[in-house]
C-alpha cells in the first residue's frame, strides 16, 4: 500500500472523531477575528487577506508604511508544526528577501531568529508570539499577539533606521542604501 493511501486512511480515522474539524474551525475563526481586529485598528489596506494554507501555516500580512516602502511586511502566522503563533519579517519577493537577510544575518537578535533563505522559506526574521495559548480566553491571546507584534515591528524599524553598511549584489552593485531613510512614527504601533 502506498504511503499516501495509508495517510488518507489515518486522516479518515482521525476525522471520524470530530476533534480535528472543531479545532481547525476554531483556529481559522480566531485568525479571521484577529485579522478583522487589526484591520479595524490600522485600516483595511494595511492588512492582507487570510491564507488558510495546507495545515502547514495559516497567516495574514500587515503592511506598516515604514516597512511597505521597503517592500517588506509582517506576517502573523500560525505555524502548525511548531504549534504556535509567530510574527515574521518577510519580503515582497525572493530577491528582496535575500537582500534583507544579508543585512540582518550578522545582527544579534536575542529574542528573534534570523532565517537563512531557502526553498520554501518565506521569513527573514521570526518572532514567537504565543506557544502556550488558551482559546478559552481569546481576548488575552489577541492582546498578547498584538503587543508582541508591535514590539517586533518597533525592533525591526529601529534596526532599519540605524546606519547600515551597503549590501552588495553579487555583481558588486549596491542593492540597498547606506543609510535607511528616517522612519515615520504612528505607523502600526499607535
Amino acid at each position: 500500500m502506498h504511503a499516501v493511501q495509508k495517510d488518507m486512511e489515518e486522516l479518515r480515522k482521525q476525522l471520524k472523531k470530530g476533534s480535528i474539524q472543531k479545532a481547525y474551525r476554531a483556529l481559522l475563526s480566531y485568525m479571521m477575528e484577529l485579522r478583522t481586529d487589526l484591520a479595524r485598528k490600522y485600516g483595511e489596506p494595511a492588512v492582507s487577506g487570510l491564507y488558510q494554507g495546507y495545515m502547514d501555516m495559516t497567516y495574514f500580512a500587515l503592511f506598516p508604511p515604514s516597512l511597505k516602502r521597503r517592500d517588506l511586511k509582517i506576517a502573523i502566522v500560525f505555524n502548525y508544526d511548531a504549534f504556535r503563533f509567530e510574527a515574521w519579517l518577510a519580503a515582497r519577493n525572493r530577491k528582496i528577501q535575500r537582500q534583507y537577510w544579508e543585512l540582518c544575518k550578522d545582527s544579534h537578535w536575542a529574542e528573534y531568529r534570523v532565517v537563512m533563505p531557502a526553498v520554501g522559506i518565506d521569513s527573514i526574521i521570526e518572532c514567537d508570539l504565543a506557544k502556550d495559548f488558551d482559546f478559552g480566553d481569546p481576548d488575552a491571546l489577541t492582546c498578547r499577539i498584538e503587543n508582541d507584534t508591535a514590539a517586533f515591528i518597533v525592533s525591526i524599524e529601529k534596526f532599519l533606521s540605524e546606519p547600515q553598511p551597503a549590501v552588495k549584489k553579487r555583481r558588486g552593485t549596491r542593492c540597498m542604501p547606506k543609510e535607511a531613510s528616517a522612519l515615520t512614527r504612528g505607523d502600526m504601533h499607535d
